[in-house]
């Protein structure tokens, strides 16, 4: 995710970047656990060792990651850029919704009603931000989180996982693209807002074709998928800055292998609607953890600090878990789906798991350190 006009958090006031640092944190909670919880989900579905046992797990493995994790996380940068109170609803819906769906001895339809809610107050945030500035990048993310509201109610009224999909990577692909061309705005030219809307209503047409004929809308979203993929690879100036030094060179290198497993994602569509097997895991995990947790990564020095008001400087320590990251992705995918090695699966699996609680640690202690040296 990236810093950019509509959300442009160093413009803020000192005072409301710190003011209100430990409420922030408090939406970070629920979003922590998700994502916890989401790991040890993904622990369960590989048929490995996991610290927690749960038969609920396992089903909700994508909604904790996709809504009640990069949700939060998104909303709460959304929120902050806001500045009214009720902006934060967005967060504290979706990250007390993944709790909910998480506590065993609650109905599911609970965190799901919670969820459907998060997701619609989330869209809503997005109306004053475009009132403000008639962005169509703003625009762009506006539908995204429509995106998500209907992968929620989809989900809550009978959908699969698997079906809701194509709408959970509408979501994640569009908003963090829209925010890429926010970032890169100079570089891209004054017509990359219009060129990455018209990507979103193409995304949004693939998706509706996919609920009458799913193969057909999964072929076209793989085509469209493609298309932005090329498009951002050729205009992005990551490809220039990857031979800079330093954190410079960390986001390129972070953001250009996001691309990467976006190209995957959408070759893997092409052969149709992805709903099991070795299709659906390279879709799912190129998308959601080759592309947004490279996002995440590249940005993570950037956007905490100014969503939480908490000091987070570049440390080399950073390339560990993204490197893993990617080492973990090719192993799975590579290995495990393409050549159908169970091991090579597990193996990645659990790489992966361990390369995001690294990055969790690495972004934690460099804080701790940052806040240390600060007050010494």
């Amino acid at each position: 995710m990236t810093g950019a006009p509509a959300n442009d958090h160093s413009a803020l006031p000192t005072a409301s970047r710190t003011s209100g640092v430990s409420a922030r944190l408090v939406w970070m909670i629920p979003a922590g656990l998700a994502l916890l919880a989401g790991l040890n989900a993904g622990l369960l579905l590989l048929g490995v060792w996991a610290p927690v046992t749960s038969k609920r797990l396992p089903d909700i493995h994508g909604m904790l990651l996709v809504l009640g994790f990069v949700g939060t996380l998104i909303s709460l940068e959304r929120a902050t850029a806001y500045g009214r109170w009720f902006g934060f609803l967005a967060p504290a819906l979706l990250g007390f919704g993944a709790v909910v769906l998480v506590a065993p001895a609650v109905p599911i339809t609970v965190g799901q009603g919670l969820l459907i809610a998060g997701a619609a107050a989330f869209t809503l945030l997005y109306v004053p931000l475009w009132r403000r500035q008639y962005d169509p990048t703003v625009l762009t993310q506006l539908l995204a989180a429509g995106l998500a509201l209907g992968a929620a109610i989809l989900w809550r009224g009978g959908a699969t996982v698997p079906q809701t999909l194509p709408w959970l990577i509408g979501f994640i692909v569009l908003t963090i693209a829209a925010e890429r061309v926010e970032l890169a705005r100079i570089s891209m030219g004054a017509s990359a807002g219009s060129h990455i809307l018209g990507f979103g209503w193409a995304v949004t047409g693939a998706l509706v074709i996919g609920l009458v004929l799913p193969d057909a809308g999964a072929v076209l979203l793989g085509l469209v998928l493609g298309a932005l993929t090329i498009w951002l690879l050729r205009h992005d100036v990551a490809r220039r800055t990857i031979n800079s030094t330093g954190v410079t060179r960390f986001m390129a290198a972070c953001i250009l292998a996001g691309y990467v497993w976006l190209a995957v994602a959408a070759v893997a569509l092409l052969f149709g609607a992805p709903s099991e097997g070795v299709r659906y895991d390279a879709a799912v995990h190129a998308i959601f953890l080759g592309y947004t947790f490279s996002m995440i990564i590249a940005h993570s020095t950037t956007i905490l600090p100014a969503v939480l008001g908490v000091r987070l400087p570049w440390n080399p320590a950073f390339w560990a878990p993204a490197g893993l990251l990617q080492i973990a992705l090719v192993v799975r995918l590579w290995l495990g789906d393409g050549l159908d090695l169970p091991w090579a699966l597990q193996l990645g699996g659990v790489l992966g798991v361990i390369a995001l609680l690294l990055f969790l640690i690495t972004a934690v202690t460099t804080a701790i350190v940052a806040a240390r040296e600060s007050h010494a």
